[in-house]
């Protein structure tokens, strides 16, 4: 059985940075943020679809009048492959095929790191 994880909403999916002192990138993080754990990094494995965003029109009908409505997006900035800085606080581990993930609000990420960077 071929199983596969659907992140939904505003949520995304990371796997996390095990090294707390230096990104992939190259970002040093501060001592103190390395000791209380309050910023992680990681890539982006998937994003949900986005914000919902309201039908305009299935709010001037009645509710039992409401034509079949299709779901309305607005995407998010994060994407697949992308490296990110994260609160920690706001994360959720989970554990997929016997790898750890993170789950995360896109409203946490603080920096998006896309491609490849010089410094």
């Amino acid at each position: 059985m071929n199983r596969e994880i659907i992140v939904v909403g505003d949520r995304v999916l990371i796997d996390p940075d095990v090294n707390n002192e230096r990104t992939d990138t190259g970002l040093y993080l501060p001592q103190g943020v390395k000791e209380k754990e309050k910023i992680q990094g990681g890539a982006i494995v998937k994003t949900g679809p986005g914000y919902p965003v309201p039908d305009p029109q299935a709010l001037e009908i009645e509710p039992w009048q409401a034509p079949e409505v299709t779901s309305r997006y607005f995407p998010l900035q994060a994407k697949e492959g992308d490296f990110c800085l994260f609160l920690r606080s706001t994360a959720i581990e989970i554990e997929f095929e016997q790898k750890k993930y993170l789950i995360v609000p896109h409203s946490a990420i603080l920096v998006l790191i896309r491609g490849k960077i010089s410094l």
